[in-house]
């Protein structure tokens, strides 16, 4: 059998084992991880609150280089933690200023073997398929890196998502690793079921490695929001027909700024950054992608499931578009409804309600505290809308006096997972355009109608359907 030359050079390429990988994120963790340990111990000794405050926040600036350290050396899944942890509502702000720089800029493909896998997924020369292609990526992420680029005999350009060699192993590696430091901490000291959590990601992930299936994926949700507004709330990019393998994907371009780059571009406009015509931009820019994802989420349940900064692209006249489609989630009926009764609880301040809409979705708590019921709704709150409480600039979910160390959450159904972490990346959006909402009260008409159609909410259908219209126009 005659040697493939092109496969052993990609092969020879990818060059991390796994084990050697393990090796590095246990040491780097571990270390991470005793280093908060032994500080809690010694930060006790302090009784100055003011002092402690001030030890706490060295501490977490130490940790934020050790961590960006370990995200940016490391790569592969770990560029995708640092999109998750560098959010302004989540992590400590040093966390949060050190990872926020990460998002999108994964180490580059050499051209030499971007054009190794063009070819030999396409199967025909570069040259052959392209009028132009730009060698140096407009963006590389975790997974792929993207390239624009003119097709022959076309008059428009067009995206070209390109694999990176060996990123499957290596992420997956990364998982398994991620699943067992998630099941000693869960048993050490955050109560939470973080082991489902990271079972879930682990299968989200391994479908981001085939872009046939993003390709469908962007088409279903295409035209589904094509189908029931007047005018789609985002653009979503179509594939191009025949230029489609598990690790190529060809789809058309869109020309925006990306949301990161929103201040600058709104500066460079000549627009007051803090004026009243910045702030309705920054409304339209987020009534579009929370219509969308209620739509999304509640009306089909398929939905794009990573609405992350560098997803999103702000076009001309303050519309949306939504990249990148390697994340999409599929709730069963099921979950879908029992989210819209949730939704419902939620922007109804309806207490009683969220404690069966938890039991309903299989989320099993155990109470640690006297008043169950509101610490569970705050619980709710924290997980699954957008809003942060009245004075709370920074959200600390795991904050010593927190909810969730109030009410331990036992197990959490790995198909939520999706739904818990597109809420957090919306949260920390409007918190990032300095905008507090609940998007359970945007979401008010549409879970209504869902709940209504599925025969589980009495009410006038006319009257709900003008409130959504009214969500519509506003």
């Amino acid at each position: 059998m005659p040697l493939d030359f092109k496969d052993f050079q990609e092969k020879l390429s990818t060059g991390f084992r796994p084990w050697q990988r393990s090796f590095e994120f246990w040491v780097r963790a571990v270390d991470i991880y005793t280093g908060y340990k032994v500080f809690q111990v010694r930060v006790n000794f302090e009784k100055d609150e003011k002092k402690a405050e001030a030890l706490w926040e060295r501490q977490h600036e130490h940790a934020a280089d050790k961590v960006y350290s370990m995200c940016s050396d490391m790569g592969g899944f770990f560029l995708k933690i640092a999109q998750i942890l560098g959010k302004p509502d989540l992590a400590p702000a040093a966390w949060v200023r050190r990872l926020v720089t990460l998002c999108d800029h994964a180490p580059a493909t050499p051209p030499s073997m971007v054009q190794l896998v063009l070819e030999k997924e396409l199967c025909k020369n570069v040259n052959e398929m392209f009028e132009r292609f730009e060698w140096d990526p407009i963006g590389s992420a975790s997974i792929a890196q993207v390239h624009r680029a003119r097709l022959k005999d076309e008059k428009n350009d067009v995206v070209v998502k390109v694999q990176h060699p060996g990123v499957q192993e290596l992420m997956m590696t990364d998982l398994r690793n991620l699943k067992a430091f998630a099941l000693f901490v869960q048993k050490t000291d955050v109560k939470f079921d973080f082991f489902s959590v990271c079972k879930e990601m682990e299968k989200q992930i391994g479908y981001e490695f085939d872009f046939t299936r993003e390709a469908d994926a962007m088409d279903r949700i295409k035209t589904f929001l094509d189908k029931i507004n007047r005018k789609a709330p985002v653009k979503v990019p179509r594939a191009i027909q025949n230029a489609v393998t598990r690790r190529v994907l060809v789809m058309e371009y869109i020309d925006g700024v990306p949301i990161l780059n929103l201040g600058d571009e709104i500066k460079k406009r000549g627009i007051n950054p803090d004026g009243k015509m910045a702030a309705a931009a920054k409304q339209n820019i987020l009534k579009s992608l929370t219509l969308a994802y209620g739509q999304m989420i509640l009306k089909s349940g398929f939905f794009h499931a990573d609405p992350h900064p560098g997803n999103i692209l702000i076009c001309k006249g303050s519309g949306v578009a939504l990249l990148d489609y390697g994340q999409v989630k599929d709730l069963p009926n099921n979950l879908r409804l029992g989210y819209a009764n949730l939704v419902l609880a939620i922007a109804d301040n309806d207490q009683t309600r969220a404690s069966e809409g938890f039991r309903e979705l299989g989320i099993d708590t155990l109470s640690l505290c006297s008043d169950e019921q509101a610490e569970l709704f705050k619980l709710a709150q924290v997980m699954f809308d957008t809003k942060l409480p009245p004075g709370v600039k920074v959200l600390q979910p795991f904050s010593e006096d927190s909810s969730i160390k109030k009410v331990a959450v036992q197990a959490f159904p790995e198909e939520l997972f999706s739904v818990l972490r597109t809420i957090q990346l919306l949260r920390g959006l409007s918190v990032g355009l300095g905008i507090n909402y609940s998007c359970a009260e945007q979401w008010r008409p549409i879970a209504e109608e869902v709940l209504y159609l599925a025969g589980r909410l009495k009410g006038d259908l006319t009257r709900m359907n003008a409130l959504l219209a009214n969500f519509l126009m506003h």
